[in-house]
């Protein structure tokens, strides 16, 4: 069931109330007994899960190439690395 978000705009009083989607909109404040009950608009709560997303899989730019990993490093005594200079 969908929780709804109302203030009353006489009194200030605000609540989430859980309703059907069917039922009808609340108008009458619980705190002041006024007809200025209403819904508020909100922003709907849900994460994207998984792969496949802006979020989860290109949002941090373009990702670093790696090494390879199949070729071996030089031998020591080649003259390749730093401690044979």
């Amino acid at each position: 069931m969908p929780i709804y978000a109302y203030k009353c705009t006489a009194c200030g009083f605000a609540q989430d109330e859980m309703q059907k989607v069917s039922d009808a909109p609340l108008t009458v404040c619980p705190s002041c007994g006024k007809p200025d009950y209403a819904k508020q608009i909100t922003a709907a709560g849900f994460a994207l899960k998984g792969t496949g997303w802006y979020a989860t899989d290109f949002k941090g730019g373009s990702k670093p190439v790696e090494a390879k990993t199949d070729v071996p490093p030089p031998a020591c005594g080649t003259g390749a690395c730093p401690a044979c200079n």
